[in-house]
């Protein structure tokens, strides 16, 4: 990201919406009447949206929902033509990145199915919550293609075998199955979601942000790393989080028996 602050003023975001409340960033896909497929002005304002997250402490959790009965049918195929004036961000153009580098809590609120790229937010987000009847598919070996990009967040969530089938015969899943296989935390009745979804996300946004930020780059660094690589590293984490403010008032605020203040 440059060194310039992002800002929302004067933005108007033709693909998605974006809400701001209690310290919660809310990305909605809207493009129902596509099915949320992602074309280049939705990938724009999503990654954008993430980097003014990522850039403003206030803003602790990050949840992805959608318009509509599908949660994302991937990419656009049809390479339907829209404008924003939401500016393109340089080096920004993987939501995979986006979402694994955010280093906040994010929350995939899942109303409908998820089909092909739109995997790579699911598996790459912190938290995913499905409602039963979603469906999960990676459907591109039946069209000729291959999920590239989707499995280098997949074969993290999922295991080798049931990912491997998964991907290499099409075949959707349930969201029974896709929380048995670690693709989703939980899936719920379609009246629970919303208030499920409302209460992770506060939940979330009342814990230390700054150690948050902190344990979260910590575990996408180590998670490239040897066993033997990783434990010297997050030994220096430990003291570089002791060191923070949120570390101290925290404790304080133990000692104290109270509750803590975060800025």
């Amino acid at each position: 990201m440059s060194d310039k602050k992002l800002s929302l003023d004067g933005l108007i975001f033709e693909a998605t919406k974006v809400v701001i409340k209690d310290n919660i960033l809310t990305i909605t896909l809207n493009r129902p009447d596509k099915k949320n497929a992602i074309n280049t002005v939705m990938m724009n304002e999503v990654n954008y949206a993430l980097a003014y997250a990522k850039q403003e402490r206030k803003i602790r959790v990050v949840v992805i929902d959608a318009e509509g009965d599908i949660f994302c049918a991937g990419a656009d195929l049809s390479n339907s033509k829209s404008e924003s004036n939401v500016p393109k961000l340089e080096n920004h153009d993987d939501l995979s990145l986006s979402i694994r580098h955010l280093y906040k809590p994010v929350i995939c609120k899942i109303q409908g199915s998820v089909l092909a790229g739109a995997l790579l937010m699911v598996a790459n987000a912190t938290h995913a919550v499905a409602v039963k009847d979603a469906k999960f598919s990676a459907p591109e070996i039946k069209r000729g293609l291959w999920p590239f990009m989707v499995m280098a967040g997949l074969f993290r969530v999922m295991p080798k075998r049931a990912g491997l089938d998964f991907i290499m015969r099409g075949n959707y899943i349930d969201a029974s199955k896709a929380e048995e296989w670690g693709l989703i935390n939980k899936s719920v009745e379609r009246d629970q979601l919303d208030e499920y979804v409302d209460n992770l996300a506060k939940e979330l946004s009342r814990l230390a942000p700054g150690t948050m930020q902190i344990g979260l780059k910590a575990y996408a660094y180590q998670d490239n790393m040897s066993f033997d690589e990783a434990l010297p590293y997050l030994q220096t984490q430990i003291a570089e989080c002791f060191k923070s403010d949120d570390a101290k008032e925290g404790i304080s605020a133990f000692l104290e028996k109270r509750d803590p203040k975060w800025d």
